[in-house]
C-alpha cells in the first residue's frame, strides 16, 4: 500500500511537470517586428546655406530654425522684442533662428524640390537639385516669387533629405 501511495505522489509529480512543459512551451520560430522610419518622417524648417554637388550626390548645409504660428508666433516674437507685449505678428508667424549653425545633409539628384515662382507661389513649381543648387549660389535658372530666404520645409531621414519645399511669406 506504500508503494501503491509512492507510485501515485510520483505519477502525479510527472504529470505535473509534463504539463508545465507543455503549457509554457515556447515556440520553435519567433516572428521580429522592426518598424523602420519612412523617409521624410522627421520635418524640418530653416535656410539653405549652401548646395554644392559632391561625387554622385549633392551635400547641403541646412540651418534650422523655429517656425511658429498663432499665439506661440505672438508670445516669441514679444518676448524677443520685435513686436510689444499684447499685439499680433502681421503675417501670423514668427520665425527664431538662434544658433545659425548649418548642418550637413545629402541631398540625393533625385530629390522633389518645389520652389516659389509667379505661376505657383503656394504651392510652388517643382524644379530639380541642380537648378535649386544654382539658385543658392545665385544664378536664375527658374524666376522666383520671393527669396530663398523665405526658408525650406525639409523632409529628412537621417542625414539625406527626401524632400525640399519653399516657404510661403504672406
Amino acid at each position: 500500500m506504500k508503494v501503491a501511495i509512492a507510485a501515485l505522489a510520483v505519477a502525479i509529480a510527472v504529470a505535473g511537470v509534463f504539463a508545465g512543459l507543455y503549457l509554457t512551451k515556447t515556440p520553435t520560430t519567433k516572428t521580429v517586428v522592426v518598424r523602420t522610419a519612412p523617409c521624410g518622417e522627421q520635418r524640418l524648417f530653416g535656410h539653405i546655406r549652401s548646395l554644392a554637388r559632391k561625387g554622385g550626390r549633392y551635400e547641403m548645409r541646412f540651418d534650422p530654425a523655429v517656425y511658429t504660428a498663432g499665439v506661440t508666433a505672438n508670445t516669441a516674437a514679444a518676448e524677443d522684442g520685435v513686436i510689444p507685449h499684447g499685439t499680433a505678428m502681421p503675417d501670423d508667424n514668427y520665425v527664431s533662428d538662434e544658433s545659425h549653425r548649418a548642418y550637413l545633409y545629402f541631398v540625393p539628384s533625385s530629390t522633389p524640390v518645389r520652389v516659389l515662382t509667379p505661376k505657383s507661389y503656394v504651392n510652388g513649381t517643382p524644379i530639380t537639385v541642380a537648378q535649386l543648387a544654382q539658385l543658392v549660389a545665385g544664378k536664375t535658372p527658374v524666376k522666383l516669387f520671393e527669396p530663398l530666404d523665405s526658408g525650406f520645409w525639409m523632409r529628412v531621414h537621417v542625414d539625406t533629405a527626401c524632400s525640399l519645399q519653399q516657404q510661403f511669406h504672406p
